[in-house]
């Protein structure tokens, strides 16, 4: 059994990694071989989309279409 730092670490590392990684548009196919995911579905189990990025990648889509 681990102890409580190397799971606290462990629990902490992949919201931490996929959340600076993806909202600095790193794919997230390469945040999976990053952290090692042999299946893509393992790294979208950890990646939370933040509400900043939606509203910036939106405004993003809205300046392209004007």
């Amino acid at each position: 059994m681990q102890d409580s730092e190397d799971l606290s670490f462990h629990v902490a590392w992949h919201p931490f990694a996929t959340t600076i990684t993806l909202s600095n548009d790193v794919p997230i196919e390469i945040v999976s071989k990053l952290l090692g995911h042999s299946k893509l579905s393992t790294t979208q189990i950890y990646a939370r989309v933040v509400d900043q990025k939606i509203g910036e990648d939106m405004y993003l889509l809205q300046s392209k279409l004007n």
